[in-house]
């Protein structure tokens, strides 16, 4: 093992960090926060043009402005911290060194040069193509460039991944399995791949068409492709999340999975099955075969709703076992009443898990069904549903974990830890009103690519008045939300600038290994059935009826639009 390496023993957590990658998990946090500030601020150009009587930006500056907050948000800030959460959970979670940090700064240095090169591409004007970039409509060669230099320097970090887990298990630095939190991770990293190698295929030639290589790219084929990226891309993040959800549970609470085998077979089925819900984009295109949508969208993504229902019974029911273990035992939801609220750590991931599930995870499974998808495809209730996957399900996920790094990896005590406790509540929910008036919204049927809700200057159409009133509501929303995370980039970057610095803590040239884990504990049952997590049994019985209910409801919508035939 080379001499320079050496550990720190974080005296608050007892996390150990190896130098190198203690310095890679800053530099991605910090990068991807400051990505998060510049999309943040893009989104107020977005959500006060979308809003009908504000209407601020012209429509060639507003789809510009569309077109840098959808990759900065979607792709930037969301990549770059899914970075640094692979290197925490396979360095400092195995407690081993990082595998080539020479080669992960230059991942690093890639990634960060394609990001900045992608967002000049766009602000020069003329690449104004939106996060999706369809051909044949064109955007300058270096907004392809930027992108395809990201992509592989996200590629090449997934792989320093991968290495730092052979050098922990080649050290022996821990015994049996790997914890259930870097499994998740590991996952993450295995659908990373396909992912990136997918934007890859397609954005290559995209690029060589752009400089006058090649002559042509074939817009479905480009569609099937670019979703194999763009939505496979949440694929990353729901894996990524779910880990942190896993991880908040255990540092919050000292919650250990009800079934750690049912949870990594959970984590399985999406390596296996997740990236097929890329298929629902390519519902309304007639040249994909209904076989091919009906396999893609049905029967095969089934198991990937089946491993999030795993996940979502699974966290909160080992959270309600170690509060009754606790003494939290009155009643269905003591455990939750009593649970620590004011906590942002805990109240972020808590917020997170229910609204994605709730919001995110019903609307697509209902964007899945062929004929349903038809009703809402190009409305901006797509927005809506995928507000709920990336921003309310990844994005407030990181941020509570960021709550725990500020004193843990940055080392700095948290300013305004009152403002802190607020963050998730302002943000989330603001996010969740958010969420339901933009899906309300397009149930209407508003556009979701038209930057004007009345067509003006070209259609002559009026809508129903609550979708002028929904529209207004997703402004209010929108700028509660905004923020909401103005204010987590505030305590974020104002901890590191001016926080009080805390005791750094032991360094030694070598890791302590993990040790062994105890033999399990049958855990105790409650409540009159024998369950040992009644409540949560409870609030899945809730989801359960939710996502009937509103299931067939949009099927009597459906049968509203058969009538016109």
């Amino acid at each position: 093992m080379p001499s320079a390496v050496t550990y720190r023993t974080c005296p608050r957590s007892g996390l150990q960090f190896e130098g190198q990658a203690e310095k890679l998990m800053i530099a991605n946090a910090v990068v991807a926060v400051v990505f998060l500030l510049v999309g943040g601020l893009l989104a107020i150009g977005v959500v006060l043009t979308r809003w009908p009587a504000v209407h601020w930006l012209a429509a060639d500056t507003f789809y510009q402005v569309l077109t840098a907050h959808g990759i900065d948000m979607l792709i930037f800030w969301i990549i770059f911290f899914e970075v640094a959460v692979l290197y925490f959970c396979s360095s400092t979670l195995l407690r081993c060194r990082i595998a080539t940090p020479k080669i992960a700064w230059l991942a690093f240095a890639l990634m960060l040069i394609g990001a900045v090169t992608n967002n000049v591409a766009v602000l020069q004007g003329g690449s104004s193509v939106m996060m999706t970039s369809y051909v044949p409509m064109m955007a300058a060669p270096h907004f392809y460039l930027g992108l395809i230099l990201f992509a592989v320097g996200a590629l090449v970090a997934c792989f320093v991944f991968f290495g730092t887990l052979v050098i922990a298990r080649r050290d022996r630095t821990y015994q049996g399995s790997v914890p259930l939190v870097t499994f998740g991770a590991i996952t993450a990293a295995i659908i990373a791949v396909f992912t990136i190698t997918s934007g890859a295929i397609i954005l290559i030639p995209t690029f060589l068409m752009s400089v006058g290589i090649v002559k042509a790219v074939d817009p479905l084929v480009y569609r099937t492709i670019w979703w194999a990226f763009g939505h496979s891309s949440q694929q990353i993040n729901v894996a990524a999340h779910i880990s942190i959800w896993y991880a908040v549970a255990a540092i919050a609470f000292g919650a250990k999975p009800m079934s750690e085998r049912v949870s990594r077979g959970a984590f399985l089925l999406y390596i296996l099955f997740l990236q097929l819900a890329s298929a629902h984009h390519l519902l309304s295109d007639p040249g994909v075969g209904t076989a091919w949508k009906v396999v893609n969208t049905s029967y095969f993504m089934y198991f990937a709703v089946l491993a999030s229902m795993i996940h979502g019974l699974t966290i909160p029911g080992a959270i309600e076992v170690a509060q009754r273990q606790k003494g939290y035992t009155k009643g269905l939801f003591e455990w939750l009443r009593k649970a620590p609220w004011g906590n942002p750590v805990f109240s972020g991931m808590f917020i997170s898990l229910i609204g994605f599930g709730f919001l995110g995870g019903i609307s697509g499974v209902m964007m899945g069904t062929e004929q349903l998808n038809m009703l809402i495809h190009n409305t901006i209730y797509v927005p809506g549903h995928f507000h709920a996957t990336v921003v309310i399900g990844t994005s407030l996920s990181f941020m509570a974990l960021t709550y725990f790094l500020i004193p843990v990896l940055f080392r700095r005590e948290m300013i305004n830890p009152g403002l802190a406790k607020a963050q998730p509540y302002l943000f989330g929910l603001s996010m969740y009103f958010f969420v339901l008036v933009m899906m309300g919204a397009g149930t209407l049927g508003v556009p979701r690519r038209d930057w004007d809700i009345t067509f003006q200057g070209v259609l002559s159409h009026e809508w129903p008045g609550a979708a002028y009133l929904m529209m207004g509501l997703v402004g209010i929303a929108g700028v509660a939300a905004i923020a909401g995370g103005a204010i987590y980039i505030y305590i974020t970057v104002g901890s590191l600038l001016w926080g009080k610095r805390l005791d750094r803590g032991a360094v030694s040239a070598k890791f302590t290994p993990i040790p062994p884990t105890p033999a399990g504990v049958a855990v105790q049952s409650y409540g009159s059935a024998g369950f040992a997590a009644p409540g949560t049994f409870v609030l899945a019985m809730v989801f359960l009826t939710a996502f009937v209910l509103y299931y067939f409801i949009n099927w009597k919508y459906l049968s509203q639009v058969w009538g016109l035939s």
